[in-house]
C-alpha cells in the first residue's frame, strides 16, 4: 500500500494468496484496501479454479477481472491490454460521421445520443479481446452489435460463429459446441466439429445465453477458464483461440438471485456489457431505419416511385413497436408489399400492423369427441413452435411447462427443432 501511495499503478495484478495460508482471503482484503484507497485503479485477480467463489466476491467488490490458474500468457495479456485500452481511452465526440471516419459501421443505422454511447463503446471494445455481453429486448439487433465488434477487431477476418443457445437442449449441448468423434454415442456416423472449433482464430456469438440450463452452463465456464474443450468420445484436450461475445434479453442478475444463471459464469462472460436500447428510447432513429427498409425494398420489389409520405414518417415515429427494430422492419416490407400506391400513408402502415389473418379471435374448441387431448396437446405446441420461431425458452414459458417436459414432448410427438 505505501508503494501503491506513492507510485499509482495504471493496474494490479493481485493473486488471492501471500502466504501459506489458501482461502484467499488475503487476496480479498487487500483488494477492498487498494479500492478504498483508489476506486479508479484496475485490479485483475489471479485464482485457482478451487477458490473461484472467491473471484465471484472479488468481482462483486469491486475487480475489473480474475484470471484461472494455470493461465494462458495470450489470455492474461488481452485481459490487461483491454482494461488499459478501456482506462485510457478518451472521450470521443458523440458524432455519427466522427465514428465513421474511426470504425465499420456501415449496416447499422442510427444517430441517437444514446445509441451513439453504444457505437462508441462498440468502437473502443473491438480491438480488444475482451468478453462483451449485449443485453437488449428482442429485435433492438444484438446480433447486429455483435458482428460490429467483429467487424471492428483483429479477427475480422476469421470466422465470425453464432450459436442459438435457447435452440440447443442439455443432452445435444456438448455435441452442438464442442463436437463429437464417430460412435461417441448412437447416432455418431462420423467425426464432427463443434462450434468452438469452427471459431478457432475468432469470435462464436452465443445468443440467448440466459436460456441455457444449468448443466450446460458448468460445461460452458470451464471452456471458457480454460481455453479448452474435448470432444463427446475423446480424451483429448483441444486448445481454441476465441473471442467471446453472449447475448440475452434477460436480466441475468435477476436470474444469478433466483438460482437460474451461475455467478461464476455471469461475471466470466461481462467483463464488458453494452446494453442495446429499444426502439422507443430512441424514437428519432424510426424514420431513417424506415427510409433505409424502403430504399432497400424499392430495388428489390422493382418499385422506383415508393416513398413514405410526411404523415406516415409522423406515425412510424409515434408508435411503441413492442417488437423493436425487426418489428418495424416487418412492417414497412409488409406494407410495401400489400400497398399499391407509391406514396405510403399512415393508414397504410395502421392497416397492416398485424398480418392478414392475425387479428385475435376467440378460437373455438373442437367438438368433443372430434380430436384427442393428445392430438390438442401436438397441435397447441406446433403453434408455439411456430409463432415463437422454435425458441425452447419461450415455448415452455408460453405453454407453462419445463424446458425438460417441452423436449419430452417434442421427441414424443416427433416435432422437428434444432
Amino acid at each position: 500500500m505505501d508503494h501503491i501511495r506513492a507510485n499509482r499503478p495504471d493496474l494490479v495484478l493481485l493473486d488471492m494468496n501471500f502466504s501459506v495460508d489458501t482461502s484467499g482471503r488475503e487476496g480479498l482484503a487487500l483488494l477492498r484496501r487498494i479500492l478504498e484507497y483508489d476506486p479508479g485503479i484496475p485490479v485483475i485477480l489471479i485464482t485457482g479454479w478451487s477458490t473461484l467463489q472467491l473471484a465471484v466476491e472479488g468481482m462483486k467488490a469491486g475487480a475489473r477481472d480474475f484470471i484461472s490458474k494455470p493461465w494462458d500468457n495470450e489470455h492474461l495479456l488481452n485481459s490487461v491490454r483491454t482494461i488499459l485500452s478501456l482506462s485510457d481511452a478518451g472521450t470521443l465526440s458523440h458524432s455519427r460521421k466522427k465514428l465513421d471516419e474511426v470504425y465499420h459501421f456501415e449496416h447499422i443505422i442510427g444517430e441517437d445520443p444514446e445509441f451513439l454511447k453504444v457505437l462508441e463503446t462498440v468502437g473502443r471494445v473491438a480491438p480488444t479481446d475482451a468478453s462483451v455481453l449485449i443485453l437488449g429486448e428482442s429485435g433492438t439487433g444484438k446480433e447486429l452489435i455483435a458482428e460490429a465488434i467483429h467487424q471492428n477487431s483483429s479477427r475480422r477476418q476469421n470466422p465470425f460463429v453464432k450459436v442459438n443457445l435457447g435452440g440447443i437442449s442439455g443432452s445435444l449441448f456438448e455435441s452442438e459446441l464442442f463436437g463429437h468423434k464417430k460412435g461417441a454415442f448412437t447416432d455418431a456416423r462420423h467425426d464432427r466439429k463443434g462450434r468452438f472449433e469452427l471459431s478457432d482464430t475468432g469470435t462464436i456469438f452465443l445468443d440467448e445465453i440466459g436460456e441455457l440450463e444449468l448443466s450446460s452452463q458448468v460445461k460452458l465456464l470451464r471452456v471458457l477458464q480454460d481455453r479448452s474443450f474435448e470432444m463427446l468420445g475423446s480424451s483429448f484436450s483441444r486448445r481454441v483461440d476465441v473471442r467471446v461475445i453472449s447475448a440475452t434479453n434477460r436480466d441475468l442478475s435477476e436470474e444469478v438471485a433466483a438460482g437460474n444463471f451461475r455467478e461464476d459464469l455471469f461475471y466470466r462472460i461481462n467483463l464488458i456489457t453494452v446494453r442495446v436500447p429499444s426502439l422507443r428510447e430512441r424514437p428519432a432513429d424510426i424514420p431513417k431505419l424506415a427510409d433505409f427498409y424502403v430504399q432497400n425494398l424499392k430495388r428489390l420489389y422493382r418499385r422506383p416511385g415508393v416513398h413514405l409520405s410526411k404523415s406516415a414518417t409522423e406515425w412510424l415515429q409515434h408508435y411503441p413497436f413492442p417488437g423493436n427494430v425487426r418489428q418495424l422492419k416487418n412492417l414497412v416490407e409488409r406494407t410495401v408489399l400489400l400497398t399499391q400506391k407509391d406514396q405510403l400513408q399512415a393508414e397504410d402502415f395502421r392497416d397492416h400492423l398485424d398480418p392478414a389473418g392475425s387479428k385475435v379471435h376467440k378460437a373455438a374448441f373442437p367438438e368433443v369427441g372430434s380430436i384427442s387431448l393428445e392430438d390438442m396437446e401436438k397441435e397447441m405446441i406446433v403453434k408455439a413452435m411456430d409463432f415463437h420461431g422454435n425458441n425452447i425458452g419461450k415455448v415452455a414459458v408460453a405453454l407453462g411447462i419445463t424446458r425438460s417436459s417441452l423436449y419430452r414432448r417434442l421427441d414424443k410427438y416427433r416435432i422437428p427443432h434444432d
